[in-house]
């Protein structure tokens, strides 16, 4: 950011305690409310695999109309470069007068960078894309931690999350707009270690990205239900994958039901990653989405 020297990284990151408490679970005391939307990642071999791709992103809004969904993700890499105000204006409009609300975005960032350049680009990239969600009304932006940086180890990759996602949640909740850490890999594979930064961010604009895909542990929703007080956005992906063991389908009414029990209120995102066509899958997966969600909220 420019605003953001490395002198001042520097500080902020001397000054973030090492084991702050912990931030309480999401207060929801009026019971879960699940609203159902579809991730642009699952369409994403037409949006970007194909050449030249066979969607755009707001075709993509289109075939989320014709499902009657009330709600859209779309994802950073899919928006034509370069992107402008006047173009996120229209996808708005468009949005609008197709009924559905922008219920989140995402980006490709590394949040494990140690103070230097490369974490100011990432804090860059963040920025515009805070900006970006703020224009066409997007509540939250799905965010990553990272792998471990080479030199490093776990525990000062942690560190470097933390602070970095401090400097980032700062800019972002000024904008009003959250960002939802998601539980991918890397330094946060683990529940245990997704919740150490969770303890260490201090911001009323921050939360988890839920994704019920991501977690190979013994028990995934088991670790599933570590995160889910603290859920800002949630994902469905079709598959789970126990830690030594084949992918197996997930049970939707259990991950559901993880959400329920944890008062969760919010947009739930189908990200398909299956391999059947996706034009084929994602609508007969969001007709047995949206029953099971009408179950339970």
């Amino acid at each position: 950011m420019k605003q953001t020297t490395l002198a001042a990284t520097a500080v902020l990151a001397s000054s973030i305690p090492q084991s702050a408490p912990a931030i309480a679970p999401i207060e929801r005391p009026f019971g879960p409310k699940m609203k159902l939307s579809l991730a642009a990642y699952s369409y994403r071999k037409y949006l970007a695999e194909e050449k030249p791709p066979s969607m755009t992103i707001v075709g993509f809004l289109e075939e989320c109309a014709k499902m009657g969904l009330g709600a859209a993700e779309p994802t950073a890499y899919y928006f034509p470069a370069p992107l402008t105000r006047e173009f996120l204006i229209q996808f708005k409009r468009k949005a609008f007068l197709f009924g559905l609300d922008i219920s989140g975005t995402a980006i490709g960032n590394r949040f494990t960078c140690p103070p230097g350049p490369e974490r100011e680009q990432q804090l860059e990239q963040l920025k515009q894309w805070v900006d970006h969600a703020e224009t066409m009304g997007a509540p939250c932006i799905r965010v990553f931690a990272g792998e471990i940086p080479e030199g490093a180890d776990k525990k000062t990759a942690i560190q470097y999350a933390i602070e970095t996602t401090q400097l980032a949640c700062d800019y972002a909740g000024s904008k009003g707009i959250y960002l939802a850490l998601e539980n991918h890999g890397g330094i946060v594979a683990e529940p245990e270690d997704m919740l150490e930064i969770i303890q260490g961010v201090q911001s009323d604009w921050f939360g988890v990205n839920f994704d019920s895909g991501n977690f190979h542990t013994d028990d995934p929703y088991a670790s599933l239900a570590k995160i889910a007080p603290y859920a800002v956005n949630a994902q469905i992906k079709i598959e789970m994958r126990p830690k030594g063991g084949e992918r197996q389908p997930a049970d939707f009414e259990r991950i559901i039901d993880i959400l329920g029990e944890a008062g969760y209120r919010g947009y739930v995102a189908l990200e398909y990653e299956g391999e059947e066509e996706p034009r084929d899958a994602v609508p007969r997966y969001i007709t047995q989405l949206a029953k099971i969600l009408d179950r339970a909220s």
